[in-house]
C-alpha cells in the first residue's frame, strides 16, 4: 500500500503467508494479523485514481487499505495469491506446496528493485489445472471414447512389426545364413504380416488423429467463445482494472496455445504413454531380466522431469505476463497514434516498447537456459540406456539365454520406447505453457459480475419511461459517491444534471443504465426495480449518446444499425435524416457503404456524434441518456448536433449532462448535484431567480459575475434573434 485511509502518502506492507494475512503501515507500531477462515474474502476496486483493498468475513468488513493506481497490477497479484493460499489452507493441501508472498511497498519503480515476479512468491500453477478443461470436453465424450479406442488399436498395430522380426530372424534368416534352404513360404508370411500391420497402423492412426483433432479444435473454439461471452457479461468495474492488451492476449494467444496443446501435443502424449505401457508389457513377456535392464534409466528421467517441471511452469507464466505487457504497449500506442505523433513522442514509445520487449527476452532466456539443459540430458540418458541393453543383450546371447532374434526385437522395441520417452520429456514445456494459459483463462471465467442477472426476471417488452430513485446511494469501496438521492422523472420529461466534476452526475447515469448496482436504495422504472429486469432486455430500452462517440470499423450503415443489426436501409436512412447526418453521408465516396476507419477516424468529431445520434434514434428507446453530447465540438457543429438532439429527445424520457449550461435551458427541470447530493431542483429561470448554487455556477461559466441575470438572458435572446435574421 502507498496511501493511508485519509489518502495521505505512506508506505505499507501486506504479506500473504500460507496461514494468514499480515499488514503494517509505516506509522503503525503493531502488525495486523488475519488467520484464514471460512468466508474470508479479499477484494479490490478503484475509482477516481484511488484503489481500495477490503477484507471481509461473513458478517462485516475487517480491514481496509488504499493505494494509487500505479500499484494496480501488483495488487491484483496479491489478491490472486491470497485466494490461492486461503484455499490451500482451508482445503488441507500440503503447506510446502507454496511459499510466503510479500508485497513490500507495492509498485516500486526503482530500476534496482526486483520485478513483480521476483517480489511475489512462486504462484503454484498445477498441471491439474488442465483438468478443468473437462467441462469443454464433456459434450464430445462419445467421440473421445471412439478416438481412445482407435488410439489403442493403432498403437497395438505399430507394436506388431518388432514382434514378427523375432521368428523372421530365428526361423528364416539365421538358418539360411547357416546353410539351410530359404523357407520362402514362412518368409512371405512374416513379410506379409509386416505389410498388413503397417497398413493397419496407418489407417487406424489416421482415423484416430482426425477424430481427436476435430474434437480438440471444437473444444478450443468453445473455450474461446465461452471466455469472450463471459467477458462481455462482466460489469464495468472489471474492465476498469484490466489492460486491453492483456485481455486480448488471454482470449487470443492463450486459447490458441491451449487449442494447439489439445489438438496436437496431448494426442501425442497419450499415444506415447500407451506405447510405453504396451512396449513394457511385451518386453517383460519376452525376457523379464532384459526388460528390467531396459527400463533402468526410466526412474532417473522421471526424477529429472519432476525437477525441471516447476521451474518451467513458473517460467512460462512469467513469459505469459510479460507478453501481455508487450500487447498492452501496442494496444495503448496504435489507437493513440495521433497523440503520439502530435506530441512527437515516437522515441519515447519506441523506448517503452524496447524495455518491455527486452524484459520479455530476459525471461525467455531464463526458461530456455533450463530447457536447453534438460533436453540433451534426457537424450544422453536414453543413449546410455540403449548401450546398457546392448551390453547385457550380447552377454545373454553369448550365454545362450536369448537368441539373436530376441535381441533384435528388444533393440527395435527399446528404440521405440526411448523415442517415446524423449518425446514425452519434450511435452513438459508445452504442458506447462498450456497449464499457465488455462489458469489465466479461468481467472476470467471464475470472475463473477458485480451486476448479476435476476434470479426471477420480470420481462417487459415495452416501458413508459417513468423513473424513480428512492434514497439511492452508491459507494466505491469506502468512498461514498452519491447519498440519499430521491428523484422522480415523468415519462417524456427531459431533465438536466448539473454540477462540478466529481459531483456524481456520471455515477447517477451509470446507476440508471445499471452499469453498476446501487449500494443503497432502489431505482424503479415503471414501478419495477431495474434489478428485476434481464440486463440486456432492460438496456434495449435505453439510448446512449456519449461525449466521445465510439464507432466500430465498418461502414456508416453498419454503425448506425449497430443496436438493430437487421434494420432495413430505409430505416437507417430515416434515422440518419433525423440526426442531420444524411447530407454529409451522401458526400462520402460510397455513401452509406463508406468505411469509417478505425474508431471512426475517417470522420470529424461532429460527424461521428451525429452517427451516434442516428444509432440511438434507430432503436427508438424510451429512455435517452445524453452524456456531454456537444462538449467536444465547435459552436457551428454544436448547433447541428443540437438540432439532431431535438429530434432525438422528442417524446422520450431524457437525462442530459452538459458542462455548457446553455445547452440545458430547454430541459423541463435541472437537477443540481454537489458532493453526491441533490441540492437544487427547478427550471433554468427558477434556479436563476433563486440566486443559489446554480446561479453562481452559471455566472462563473458565462463570465457574467456581478451582472443582472435578466440582462444576460435578454441579451442572449437578442443575439439569437439576430443570428436567425
Amino acid at each position: 500500500m502507498d496511501l493511508t485511509d485519509q489518502l495521505f502518502f505512506s508506505k505499507g506492507i501486506l504479506i500473504v503467508s500460507n496461514r494468514r494475512l499480515l499488514s503494517k503501515m509505516q506509522n503503525e507500531e503493531h502488525w495486523l494479523s488475519f488467520v484464514y477462515q471460512k468466508g474470508l474474502e479479499l477484494t479490490t476496486h478503484d475509482h477516481a485514481g484511488v484503489g481500495h483493498i477490503e477484507l471481509f468475513d461473513t458478517q462485516s468488513r475487517l480491514a481496509h487499505w488504499c493505494y494509487t493506481l500505479g500499484k494496480l497490477h501488483f495488487v491484483h497479484h496479491l489478491v490472486e495469491c491470497f485466494n490461492q493460499q486461503s484455499n490451500f489452507h482451508l482445503e488441507g493441501f500440503p503447506e510446502n506446496l507454496v511459499t510466503d508472498s510479500t508485497y513490500d511497498e507495492i509498485g516500486s519503480t526503482d530500476k534496482n528493485s526486483t520485478s513483480i515476479e521476483e517480489q511475489t512468491s512462486r504462484e503454484t500453477v498445477s498441471t491439474f489445472t488442465l483438468l478443468r478443461l473437462w467441462r469443454f470436453a464433456k459434450p464430445y465424450q462419445g467421440r473421445l471414447l471412439i478416438g481412445f479406442l482407435l488410439m489403442l488399436a493403432s498403437t497395438a498395430a505399430t507394436l506388431v512389426p518388432p514382434y514378427l522380426t523375432m521368428p523372421l530372424m530365428d526361423e528364416v534368416l539365421i538358418p539360411y545364413q547357416n546353410g539351410y534352404p530359404l523357407n520362402v513360404d514362412l518368409a512371405t508370411f512374416y513379410l506379409g504380416g509386416l505389410l498388413v500391420a503397417a497398413i493397419l497402423a496407418w489407417l487406424l492412426g489416421w482415423s484416430k488423429t482426425y477424430i481427436l483433432a476435430k474434437v480438440s479444435e471444437r473444444m478450443g473454439a468453445d473455450l474461446r467463445i465461452t471466455t469472450y461471452n463471459h467477458l462481455l457479461k462482466l460489469s464495468h468495474e472489471y474492465f476498469g482494472t484490466k489492460r486491453t492488451g492483456d485481455l486480448m492476449a488471454r482470449i487470443g494467444a492463450e486459447t490458441d496455445r491451449i487449442n494447439l496443446f489439445l489438438s496436437l501435443h496431448l494426442l501425442d502424449f497419450a499415444t506415447d504413454v500407451i506405447m510405453m505401457i504396451m512396449t513394457a508389457m511385451i518386453l517383460v513377456s519376452i525376457n523379464p531380466w532384459l526388460a528390467l535392464v531396459t527400463l533402468l534409466p526410466l526412474p532417473f528421467i522421471a526424477w529429472l522431469i519432476h525437477l525441471v517441471r516447476d521451474k518451467l511452469r513458473t517460467g512460462f507464466e512469467k513469459v505469459d505476463r510479460v507478453w501481455a505487457d508487450v500487447n498492452n504497449v501496442l494496444a495503448d500506442t496504435i489507437p493513440g497514434i495521433r497523440v503520439v505523433k502530435a506530441f512527437a513522442q515516437e522515441e519515447r514509445e519506441v523506448k517503452r516498447f524496447y524495455d518491455v520487449n527486452q524484459r520479455n527476452l530476459e525471461i525467455n532466456d531464463r526458461v530456455n537456459k533450463v530447457w536447453s539443459l534438460f533436453t540433451p540430458t534426457v537424450t544422453l540418458l536414453t543413449e546410455i540406456g540403449l548401450l546398457i541393453v546392448w551390453i547385457f543383450g550380447i552377454w545373454q546371447v553369448s550365454e545362450n539365454q536369448i537368441t539373436v532374434g530376441v535381441l533384435t526385437a528388444f533393440l527395435a522395441y527399446i528404440g521405440r520406447f526411448y523415442l517415446r520417452l524423449d518425446s514425452m520429456s519434450r511435452i513438459v514445456s508445452v504442458t506447462q505453457k498450456a497449464a499457465a494459459g488455462t489458469k489465466r483463462i479461468f481467472e476470467i471465467l471464475d470472475h463473477v459480475s458485480r451486476v448479476p442477472e435476476p434470479v426471477k426476471p420480470i420481462h417487459s417488452p415495452a416501458i413508459q419511461g417513468h423513473i424513480e430513485l428512492r434514497h439511492v446511494g452508491f459507494r466505491y469501496g469506502v468512498r461514498r459517491i452519491t447519498e440519499d438521492i430521491n428523484l422522480i422523472i415523468e415519462p417524456g420529461e427531459m431533465i438536466g444534471l448539473v454540477g462540478h466534476s466529481g459531483s456524481g452526475k456520471s455515477t447517477l447515469i451509470n446507476l440508471i443504465c445499471r452499469f453498476y448496482d446501487v449500494t443503497e436504495g432502489v431505482i424503479l422504472v415503471d414501478g419495477i426495480d431495474i434489478r428485476s429486469f434481464p440486463i440486456a432486455e432492460y438496456r434495449k430500452h435505453i439510448g446512449l449518446v456519449l461525449q466521445e462517440p465510439f464507432l466500430f470499423f465498418g461502414t456508416i450503415a453498419e454503425n448506425i444499425a449497430y443496436g438493430k443489426p437487421h434494420a432495413t436501409r430505409q430505416e437507417i436512412v430515416a434515422a440518419a435524416r433525423a440526426a442531420h447526418a444524411h447530407e454529409f453521408i451522401l458526400k462520402q465516396l460510397h455513401g452509406y457503404d463508406s468505411l469509417v476507419g478505425e474508431r471512426g477516424q475517417a470522420l470529424s468529431g461532429g460527424e461521428r456524434q451525429r452517427i451516434s445520434i442516428a444509432r440511438a434514434l434507430l432503436i427508438n428507446p424510451r429512455i435517452l441518456i445524453l452524456d456531454e453530447a456537444t462538449s467536444s465540438v465547435d459552436s457551428q457543429t454544436e448547433q447541428e448536433i443540437q438540432a439532431a438532439l431535438d429530434n432525438l429527445v422528442r417524446g422520450r424520457t431524457t437525462i442530459a449532462i452538459a458542462h455548457r449550461l446553455s445547452t440545458l435551458r430547454q430541459a423541463n427541470r435541472l437537477i443540481v448535484l454537489d458532493q453526491g447530493k441533490i441540492i437544487e431542483v427547478g427550471s433554468h429561470a427558477t434556479l436563476m431567480a433563486k440566486r443559489g448554487y446554480y446561479y453562481q455556477l452559471y455566472l462563473s461559466q458565462t463570465g457574467h459575475i456581478g451582472v443582472d441575470p435578466s440582462l444576460i438572458d435578454s441579451n442572449r435572446e437578442s443575439n439569437q434573434t439576430k443570428e436567425r435574421i
